[in-house]
């Protein structure tokens, strides 16, 4: 990581109480099931960052094409056992990515040990994720509503953090017309929604222009999941 990157990560860091460790501070709860852990992954940025290369290097970011045929406007890739794809077919899990046919690459140590432990600092002991979906966001790509319901186990809960860029991610509610609240996410911010909370509607509005030091003009998400 670059002095740059690290003195940005300190900064954030600052906007804690000096002696409280954001990744042990109280979780904000958006209401009964799902919460948003302030910093929690600052202190694993460096080694994220590193496996993420890794990852992509292996499975490289693409624009998924939707079953009615629109393009994403964010790309996308996958590690461990299985992998989200979107194509004319549908929405659905593949253990293989459709542009090589050889297996997604394997879930980094450090992925799978901050998930395990957000989901924890949220109420959801013995999660293990399968899955792990990597969102790339440039400036103006967003998500739309829509529920994570393609995961056969729906009583495990959903791990979504946020790297580079800060985002602002739409809570909804059960159905899609419900009303939604804003929530401002910034670098290392942790969301874990799961239990009567699991199939709320949910998005992340267009991505403001920016330069974040640790990613670039861009934000990452990665967003672990019991897939299988």
């Amino acid at each position: 990581m670059t002095r740059t990157a690290m003195q940005a990560d300190a900064h954030t860091a600052s906007l804690f109480d000096d002696h409280a460790d954001p990744a042990a501070s109280a979780p904000l709860q958006l209401e009964p099931g799902a919460a948003v852990l302030r910093g929690f992954a600052l202190a694993q940025v460096q080694s994220l960052q590193q496996d993420l290369q890794a990852v992509l290097a292996a499975a490289p970011l693409r624009h998924l094409v939707t079953p009615g045929g629109r393009t994403m406007s964010v790309a996308m890739s996958n590690c461990g056992a299985l992998g989200w794809v979107s194509d004319a077919s549908g929405y659905r899990y593949t253990p293989t990515d459709p542009l090589c046919g050889q297996r997604w690459p394997a879930m980094p140590a450090s992925f799978r040990a901050l998930a395990v432990a957000a989901a924890a600092r949220a109420g959801y002991e013995g999660f293990a994720p399968d899955a792990c979906l990597v969102n790339r966001y440039a400036p103006g790509a967003r998500l739309s509503l829509h529920q994570d319901r393609d995961e056969r186990r729906l009583g495990q809960p959903i791990v979504s953090v946020s790297l580079g860029l800060p985002a602002v991610f739409l809570w909804g509610g059960p159905q899609r017309g419900d009303r939604t609240r804003r929530v401002p996410l910034a670098h290392g911010d942790v969301v874990v929604w799961g239990g009567p909370a699991r199939l709320h509607f949910h998005g992340v509005m267009p991505l403001a222009e920016g330069e974040h030091p640790f990613m670039g003009a861009c934000r990452i998400n990665l967003t672990f999941r019991c897939a299988g």
